[in-house]
């Protein structure tokens, strides 16, 4: 194993990538967890609208840890990626990274969070139904 393999690197495709402003903050300064849920929740829906090709709807949230505060100033960068596609579910798998406003190098992004979403293909009535899937 060499030591590119240990650096850690986002897993999916890049879905959403905000700055994290000022209005977001809460007291300390930081952007709270409920601001970067609600992210990763658009994040998932964009991923499994595509694959259920229409309107889905998050059904559940796995476990989530969060690794370090996201400050003002920082790019939020949320990567998606399929993990199973059921009959009328889709999971996504989201993880959150984020380039510092003063980092040293411009390239290094940091982890804050990852979950995964459970998401369910809607029809016009908001009724469950099957994923499109390609034959």
């Amino acid at each position: 194993m060499t030591d590119i393999d240990d650096i850690p690197a986002p897993q999916g495709h890049l879905t959403l990538k905000q700055l994290a402003s000022r209005q977001e903050t809460n007291l300390h300064g930081d952007i709270p967890g409920g601001w970067l849920v609600a992210r990763m929740d658009q994040a998932a829906e964009l991923a499994a609208g595509s694959e259920a090709r229409g309107r889905t709807a998050t059904v559940a949230i796995e476990a989530m840890d969060f690794l370090c505060p996201v400050r003002v100033g920082s790019m939020v960068n949320i990567f998606t990626r399929v993990n199973e596609i059921g009959h009328s579910s889709i999971k996504i798998d989201v993880e959150v990274w984020i380039r510092a406003l003063h980092e040293r190098d411009s390239d290094e992004l940091h982890k804050v969070t990852e979950a995964r979403f459970v998401m369910v293909a809607l029809d016009d009535n908001g009724r469950i139904r099957a994923v499109c899937q390609d034959d």
